[in-house]
């Protein structure tokens, strides 16, 4: 691997582990939550510098429903992350109190409360969509056995399921749609039971994405076929 592939999946797999901390704000208090947050923005403009080339060529070639698929899942995670960033700094009592910023608490805690939830979702589809790339990386040739690929589709449709049952009980559709502005935190859960809770949100959006671009990639070479 090049080195300039190997600092994406480390900006990537760093980004992956701060999302899950973020998202347990309860667990590890305000003061590391926007340090977490600092250390995540600066991640992410990271990630921006290294995928330049991927804004330069939005306006060439042609747009296949893979590469539109690919281009949506960006383009609303990378809408979800600024309105969490902006959001964040905007409440800042710590990292960036020095910042001389008045006002505005009111529209930062719907969209900090609307980019945490989408944004975590969101960034789940974008691994999801690269997923055959970890899986190559990881299993290398055993991929490409049959056997393999129906104990990985068992397996992540097991943790899509649980899932889902997460995204019921932790009422982020409550919080996606803003039905409520006031999210409730339980301060004494166990961590492990959030670890597990969040692996199995992101797995089912792996999952989705995942299956779903096979789908497209499948209709898109028919096509070719056909054609």
């Amino acid at each position: 691997m090049k080195a300039k592939a190997k600092i994406k999946w480390m900006l990537d797999i760093l980004m992956t582990i701060a999302l899950f901390f973020l998202m347990g704000y309860q667990l590890w208090g305000e003061t590391a939550h926007e340090w977490i947050g600092a250390g995540m923005l600066v991640l992410f403009m990271a990630h921006q510098v290294c995928n330049r080339n991927w804004y330069k060529s939005l306006f060439r070639g042609r747009y296949t429903p893979m590469r539109i698929l690919q281009c949506s899942v960006n383009i609303l995670t990378l809408v979800a992350m600024l309105a969490l960033f902006y959001s964040g700094i905007i409440m800042s009592r710590y990292v960036f109190a020095f910042l001389p910023i008045q006002g505005g608490m009111a529209l930062a805690r719907r969209l900090h409360i609307l980019g945490s939830y989408w944004g975590y979702l969101f960034m789940s589809l974008h691994l999801g969509l690269h997923w055959g790339m970890v899986l190559n990386l990881v299993v290398k040739r055993q991929i490409s056995q049959r056997k393999y690929q129906a104990a990985g589709f068992i397996t992540g449709l097991m943790i899509a399921v649980y899932g889902i049952y997460v995204l019921i009980k932790r009422d982020f559709l409550t919080y996606m749609f803003l039905r409520s502005e006031f999210v409730f935190l339980d301060y004494e859960e166990s961590k492990l039971l959030f670890l597990l809770d969040y692996l199995a949100l992101m797995g089912l959006c792996v999952f989705i994405a995942h299956y779903s671009a096979k789908l497209v990639r499948r209709a898109g070479a028919r096509r070719k076929e056909n054609l």
